[in-house]
Protein backbone atom coordinates (compact mmCIF):
# COMPACT_ATOMS: atom_id res chain seq x y z
CA UNK A 1 0.00 0.00 0.00
CA UNK A 2 1.02 3.63 -0.78
CA UNK A 3 1.72 6.17 1.72
CA UNK A 4 -1.36 7.91 0.97
CA UNK A 5 -3.67 5.10 1.51
CA UNK A 6 -2.23 4.84 4.76
CA UNK A 7 -2.85 8.24 5.25
CA UNK A 8 -6.85 8.85 4.74
CA UNK A 9 -9.08 9.10 6.95
CA UNK A 10 -11.20 6.79 9.27
CA UNK A 11 -13.63 5.96 7.12
CA UNK A 12 -11.74 3.66 4.33
CA UNK A 13 -10.37 1.61 7.77
CA UNK A 14 -12.65 -1.35 6.23
CA UNK A 15 -11.38 -1.43 3.07
CA UNK A 16 -8.09 -0.69 3.80
CA UNK A 17 -8.21 -3.84 6.45
CA UNK A 18 -9.92 -6.32 3.83
CA UNK A 19 -6.76 -5.32 1.31
CA UNK A 20 -4.33 -6.36 4.35
CA UNK A 21 -6.60 -9.40 4.72
CA UNK A 22 -7.82 -8.52 7.99
CA UNK A 23 -4.76 -8.34 9.96
CA UNK A 24 -5.75 -5.36 11.61
CA UNK A 25 -8.64 -4.51 13.14
CA UNK A 26 -10.78 -1.43 12.98
CA UNK A 27 -9.85 -0.83 16.57
CA UNK A 28 -6.44 -0.42 15.69
CA UNK A 29 -5.12 2.90 16.16
CA UNK A 30 -3.77 4.82 13.29
CA UNK A 31 -0.97 5.56 14.25
CA UNK A 32 -0.01 2.19 14.29
CA UNK A 33 -0.98 1.04 10.77
CA UNK A 34 0.81 3.87 9.59
CA UNK A 35 3.84 3.16 11.57
CA UNK A 36 6.86 1.64 9.88
CA UNK A 37 7.89 -1.41 11.37
CA UNK A 38 11.09 -1.83 13.52
CA UNK A 39 12.47 -4.13 11.32
CA UNK A 40 12.17 -1.60 7.80
CA UNK A 41 13.22 1.45 10.10
CA UNK A 42 16.67 -0.60 10.39
CA UNK A 43 16.97 -1.10 7.31
CA UNK A 44 15.94 2.00 5.40
CA UNK A 45 18.69 3.94 7.76
CA UNK A 46 21.57 0.97 7.90
CA UNK A 47 23.08 2.33 4.82
CA UNK A 48 24.09 5.91 6.25
CA UNK A 49 24.70 4.69 9.97
CA UNK A 50 27.34 2.08 8.07
CA UNK A 51 28.99 5.00 5.77
CA UNK A 52 29.18 6.72 8.96
CA UNK A 53 31.18 4.12 10.64
CA UNK A 54 33.26 3.10 7.89
CA UNK A 55 34.36 6.89 8.01
CA UNK A 56 35.50 7.40 11.31
CA UNK A 57 36.68 3.90 10.95
CA UNK A 58 38.88 4.79 8.08
CA UNK A 59 40.26 7.98 9.56
CA UNK A 60 40.76 6.53 13.23
CA UNK A 61 42.95 3.31 11.41
CA UNK A 62 45.89 6.00 10.61
CA UNK A 63 44.76 7.84 13.04
CA UNK A 64 44.00 6.97 16.14
CA UNK A 65 44.02 10.12 17.80
CA UNK A 66 41.04 10.75 16.20
CA UNK A 67 39.02 8.00 18.33
CA UNK A 68 39.76 10.16 21.38
CA UNK A 69 36.71 10.19 23.22
CA UNK A 70 36.99 14.44 23.37
CA UNK A 71 37.74 14.29 19.73
CA UNK A 72 34.64 12.66 19.17
CA UNK A 73 32.57 14.51 21.30
CA UNK A 74 33.85 17.81 19.62
CA UNK A 75 33.26 16.15 16.14
CA UNK A 76 29.31 15.29 17.26
CA UNK A 77 29.14 18.82 18.96
CA UNK A 78 30.18 20.93 15.83
CA UNK A 79 27.17 18.82 14.19
CA UNK A 80 24.61 19.67 16.49
CA UNK A 81 22.86 22.64 14.66
CA UNK A 82 23.08 21.14 11.39
CA UNK A 83 21.71 18.45 12.86
CA UNK A 84 18.99 20.25 14.31
CA UNK A 85 18.32 21.61 11.43
CA UNK A 86 18.38 18.49 9.12
CA UNK A 87 15.34 16.48 11.61
CA UNK A 88 13.09 19.98 11.28
CA UNK A 89 13.84 19.84 7.20
CA UNK A 90 12.72 16.09 6.88
CA UNK A 91 9.34 16.99 7.47
CA UNK A 92 9.54 19.85 5.43
CA UNK A 93 11.35 17.97 2.17
CA UNK A 94 8.99 13.98 3.12
CA UNK A 95 5.74 16.47 1.76
CA UNK A 96 7.68 18.27 -1.04
CA UNK A 97 8.60 21.42 0.27
CA UNK A 98 12.05 22.76 0.85
CA UNK A 99 12.95 25.34 3.63
CA UNK A 100 16.11 27.17 2.37
CA UNK A 101 15.54 30.03 5.11
CA UNK A 102 17.11 27.98 7.85
CA UNK A 103 20.46 29.94 7.63
CA UNK A 104 18.32 33.43 7.94
CA UNK A 105 16.48 32.32 10.58
CA UNK A 106 19.37 30.96 12.78
CA UNK A 107 20.99 33.83 12.39
CA UNK A 108 18.03 36.15 13.42
CA UNK A 109 16.83 34.04 16.19
CA UNK A 110 20.57 34.04 17.62
CA UNK A 111 20.49 37.73 17.45
CA UNK A 112 17.00 38.03 18.49
CA UNK A 113 17.84 36.31 21.81
CA UNK A 114 21.51 38.42 22.42
CA UNK A 115 19.92 41.48 22.42
CA UNK A 116 17.19 40.04 25.08
CA UNK A 117 19.71 39.22 27.11
CA UNK A 118 21.94 42.16 26.77
CA UNK A 119 19.01 44.58 27.52
CA UNK A 120 18.48 42.52 30.68
CA UNK A 121 16.53 39.42 30.28
CA UNK A 122 17.08 36.53 32.01
CA UNK A 123 19.01 34.26 29.29
CA UNK A 124 16.63 31.18 30.12
CA UNK A 125 13.24 33.60 29.90
CA UNK A 126 14.73 34.34 26.72
CA UNK A 127 14.44 31.17 25.37
CA UNK A 128 10.77 30.96 24.60
CA UNK A 129 11.20 34.13 22.78
CA UNK A 130 13.66 33.00 20.57
CA UNK A 131 11.78 29.51 19.86
CA UNK A 132 8.24 31.67 19.26
CA UNK A 133 10.43 33.80 16.80
CA UNK A 134 11.67 30.75 14.83
CA UNK A 135 7.86 29.28 14.85
CA UNK A 136 6.63 32.75 13.88
CA UNK A 137 9.38 33.14 10.51
CA UNK A 138 8.20 29.16 9.54
CA UNK A 139 4.71 30.05 9.78
CA UNK A 140 5.42 33.45 7.63
CA UNK A 141 6.88 31.06 5.37
CA UNK A 142 4.12 29.11 4.46
CA UNK A 143 1.83 31.50 4.82
CA UNK A 144 3.64 33.16 1.53
CA UNK A 145 4.25 29.83 -0.04
CA UNK A 146 -0.22 29.64 0.25
CA UNK A 147 -1.57 32.54 -0.50
CA UNK A 148 1.06 33.38 -3.10
CA UNK A 149 0.48 29.79 -4.48
CA UNK A 150 4.53 29.68 -5.30
CA UNK A 151 6.52 27.29 -4.42
CA UNK A 152 8.14 27.41 -0.99
CA UNK A 153 12.12 26.47 -2.64
CA UNK A 154 11.23 30.33 -4.49
CA UNK A 155 9.73 32.00 -1.33
CA UNK A 156 12.39 30.85 1.61
CA UNK A 157 15.50 31.83 -0.95
CA UNK A 158 13.97 35.22 -0.28
CA UNK A 159 12.93 34.87 3.31
CA UNK A 160 16.60 33.40 3.72
CA UNK A 161 18.03 36.92 2.75
CA UNK A 162 15.07 39.04 4.42
CA UNK A 163 15.63 37.04 7.91
CA UNK A 164 19.63 37.52 7.46
CA UNK A 165 19.28 41.35 6.79
CA UNK A 166 16.57 41.81 9.63
CA UNK A 167 19.27 39.85 11.74
CA UNK A 168 22.23 42.28 10.69
CA UNK A 169 20.28 45.23 10.87
CA UNK A 170 19.20 44.58 14.36
CA UNK A 171 22.76 43.55 15.41
CA UNK A 172 24.24 46.65 13.13
CA UNK A 173 26.34 44.56 11.47
CA UNK A 174 28.36 43.28 14.36
CA UNK A 175 28.83 40.79 16.88
CA UNK A 176 26.47 41.74 20.27
CA UNK A 177 28.65 40.84 23.23
CA UNK A 178 28.86 41.90 26.35
CA UNK A 179 26.04 38.97 28.05
CA UNK A 180 26.46 37.42 31.12
CA UNK A 181 28.20 34.97 30.71
CA UNK A 182 28.72 33.51 34.51
CA UNK A 183 24.53 33.03 34.15
CA UNK A 184 23.47 29.36 34.62
CA UNK A 185 22.33 29.59 31.06
CA UNK A 186 26.13 30.22 29.74
CA UNK A 187 27.71 27.56 32.05
CA UNK A 188 24.73 25.15 31.57
CA UNK A 189 23.34 24.93 28.39
CA UNK A 190 27.09 25.96 26.74
CA UNK A 191 28.48 23.28 29.25
CA UNK A 192 29.46 19.78 29.45
CA UNK A 193 27.18 18.09 32.16
CA UNK A 194 27.88 14.56 32.55
CA UNK A 195 31.05 15.18 30.28
CA UNK A 196 28.79 15.54 27.52
CA UNK A 197 27.84 18.85 25.94
CA UNK A 198 24.47 20.16 26.48
CA UNK A 199 23.52 20.42 23.49
CA UNK A 200 24.12 16.93 22.49
CA UNK A 201 21.74 15.60 24.97
CA UNK A 202 18.95 18.19 23.72
CA UNK A 203 19.74 16.92 20.19
CA UNK A 204 19.20 13.31 21.64
CA UNK A 205 15.78 14.53 22.98
CA UNK A 206 15.02 16.24 19.68
CA UNK A 207 15.53 12.53 17.52
CA UNK A 208 13.67 10.48 19.97
CA UNK A 209 10.52 12.85 19.75
CA UNK A 210 10.65 13.65 15.92
CA UNK A 211 11.34 9.99 14.59
CA UNK A 212 8.24 9.74 16.89
CA UNK A 213 6.05 12.55 15.33
CA UNK A 214 7.44 11.51 11.66
CA UNK A 215 6.87 7.50 11.74
CA UNK A 216 4.26 7.12 14.51
CA UNK A 217 1.55 9.94 14.66
CA UNK A 218 -1.23 11.55 12.37
CA UNK A 219 0.50 14.17 11.37
CA UNK A 220 3.68 11.89 9.98
CA UNK A 221 1.39 10.10 8.23
CA UNK A 222 -0.35 13.07 6.83
CA UNK A 223 3.05 14.39 5.91
CA UNK A 224 4.64 11.48 4.04
CA UNK A 225 1.14 10.91 2.17
CA UNK A 226 1.27 14.37 0.80
CA UNK A 227 4.42 13.83 -0.26
CA UNK A 228 3.46 10.54 -2.04
CA UNK A 229 0.89 12.30 -3.98
CA UNK A 230 -0.25 15.90 -2.99
CA UNK A 231 -3.14 15.56 -5.36
CA UNK A 232 -4.66 12.30 -3.86
CA UNK A 233 -3.88 13.14 -0.48
CA UNK A 234 -6.12 16.60 -0.80
CA UNK A 235 -8.78 14.40 -2.67
CA UNK A 236 -8.62 11.78 0.63
CA UNK A 237 -9.29 15.22 2.91
CA UNK A 238 -6.25 15.45 4.07
CA UNK A 239 -5.64 19.38 5.23
CA UNK A 240 -2.75 19.99 3.35
CA UNK A 241 -1.98 23.58 3.71
CA UNK A 242 -2.66 23.35 7.40
CA UNK A 243 -0.10 20.59 7.29
CA UNK A 244 1.93 23.04 5.34
CA UNK A 245 2.24 25.57 7.67
CA UNK A 246 2.67 22.93 10.67
CA UNK A 247 6.15 21.55 8.73
CA UNK A 248 7.60 24.39 8.01
CA UNK A 249 6.48 25.77 11.22
CA UNK A 250 8.41 22.56 13.54
CA UNK A 251 11.28 23.38 10.90
CA UNK A 252 11.42 26.92 12.20
CA UNK A 253 11.11 25.58 15.73
CA UNK A 254 14.02 23.25 15.36
CA UNK A 255 16.02 26.26 13.89
CA UNK A 256 15.36 28.58 17.11
CA UNK A 257 16.84 25.44 19.16
CA UNK A 258 19.93 24.92 17.32
CA UNK A 259 19.99 29.34 17.36
CA UNK A 260 19.11 28.83 21.58
CA UNK A 261 22.22 26.41 21.90
CA UNK A 262 24.37 28.29 20.02
CA UNK A 263 24.11 31.60 21.77
CA UNK A 264 24.91 29.19 25.35
CA UNK A 265 27.86 28.00 23.82
CA UNK A 266 29.32 30.84 21.93
CA UNK A 267 28.50 33.46 24.52
CA UNK A 268 27.26 35.93 21.95
CA UNK A 269 25.24 37.08 19.12
CA UNK A 270 27.40 36.84 15.87
CA UNK A 271 24.54 37.75 12.71
CA UNK A 272 27.18 35.77 10.37
CA UNK A 273 26.25 32.71 11.60
CA UNK A 274 24.93 30.38 9.39
CA UNK A 275 26.13 30.68 6.26
CA UNK A 276 25.42 27.96 4.18
CA UNK A 277 23.95 25.91 6.56
CA UNK A 278 20.66 25.55 5.02
CA UNK A 279 22.30 23.45 2.11
CA UNK A 280 23.96 21.56 4.58
CA UNK A 281 20.95 20.76 6.27
CA UNK A 282 19.46 19.79 3.10
CA UNK A 283 22.46 17.55 2.23
CA UNK A 284 22.51 16.22 5.67
CA UNK A 285 18.80 15.08 5.02
CA UNK A 286 19.32 13.98 1.05
CA UNK A 287 22.36 11.41 2.61
CA UNK A 288 19.92 10.02 5.23
CA UNK A 289 17.71 8.56 2.79
CA UNK A 290 15.34 11.59 2.62
CA UNK A 291 14.79 12.13 -1.18
CA UNK A 292 13.50 15.71 -2.58
CA UNK A 293 10.69 13.75 -4.56
CA UNK A 294 8.69 13.36 -1.18
CA UNK A 295 6.63 10.58 0.38
CA UNK A 296 9.19 9.46 3.22
CA UNK A 297 11.80 10.44 5.32
CA UNK A 298 14.60 9.52 8.15
CA UNK A 299 15.14 11.60 11.28
CA UNK A 300 17.34 9.53 12.41
CA UNK A 301 19.34 9.28 8.78
CA UNK A 302 19.66 13.31 8.57
CA UNK A 303 21.47 13.30 12.07
CA UNK A 304 23.50 10.42 10.44
CA UNK A 305 23.82 12.61 7.61
CA UNK A 306 25.08 15.30 9.29
CA UNK A 307 27.33 14.02 11.38
CA UNK A 308 28.97 12.48 8.12
CA UNK A 309 29.88 16.09 6.87
CA UNK A 310 31.29 17.13 10.33
CA UNK A 311 33.40 13.81 10.64
CA UNK A 312 34.69 14.76 7.03
CA UNK A 313 35.57 18.12 8.30
CA UNK A 314 37.36 16.82 11.43
CA UNK A 315 39.17 14.08 9.69
CA UNK A 316 40.53 16.63 6.90
CA UNK A 317 42.13 18.22 9.63
CA UNK A 318 44.10 15.13 10.46
CA UNK A 319 45.01 14.44 7.13
CA UNK A 320 46.49 17.72 6.70
CA UNK A 321 44.29 18.27 3.38
CA UNK A 322 44.65 22.60 2.67
CA UNK A 323 41.55 24.28 3.29
CA UNK A 324 41.16 25.16 -0.73
CA UNK A 325 40.30 21.54 -1.00
CA UNK A 326 37.76 21.52 1.62
CA UNK A 327 34.61 22.07 -0.02
CA UNK A 328 35.76 19.74 -2.84
CA UNK A 329 36.90 16.52 -0.38
CA UNK A 330 33.15 17.31 1.54
CA UNK A 331 31.25 17.11 -1.90
CA UNK A 332 32.76 14.04 -3.02
CA UNK A 333 32.46 12.37 0.37
CA UNK A 334 28.51 13.20 -0.05
CA UNK A 335 28.12 12.01 -3.52
CA UNK A 336 29.92 8.80 -2.41
CA UNK A 337 27.94 8.45 0.71
CA UNK A 338 24.18 9.11 -1.18
CA UNK A 339 25.80 6.37 -4.10
CA UNK A 340 26.06 3.63 -1.35
CA UNK A 341 23.00 4.26 0.50
CA UNK A 342 21.52 3.92 -3.00
CA UNK A 343 22.93 0.89 -3.72
CA UNK A 344 22.35 -0.42 -0.51
CA UNK A 345 18.62 0.26 -0.80
CA UNK A 346 18.51 -1.19 -4.13
CA UNK A 347 19.91 -4.67 -3.25
CA UNK A 348 17.26 -4.46 -0.07
CA UNK A 349 14.51 -4.39 -2.75
CA UNK A 350 15.84 -6.56 -4.88
CA UNK A 351 16.15 -9.36 -1.90
CA UNK A 352 12.67 -8.86 -1.03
Amino acid sequence: MTETERAVDDADDAERAREQGGGQGLSEPFWRRSAPSPRRWVRDEFGVLLVLGLLIAGIGIPYPDFLDTDNLLSTAHNSVYISLMACGMVFALSMREVDLSVGGSYAMCLVVGALLVRDGTPPWLAVPVILVTGIALGVFNALVTTLLALPSFIVTLGTLMLFRGVGLALADGKQITDLPLNDSFFTVAGGDPGGVPFALWVLLAVIVVLAVVLSRTRFGARVRAIGSNPDAAAFSGIPVVRTRIQALALSGLTTACAAALALAFYGAGDPTLGQGYELQAIAACIIGGTPLAGGRGSVVGAVAGAMILSVVASGLVFFEVPINWTSFATGAVILVAVAADSALRRTGRRRR
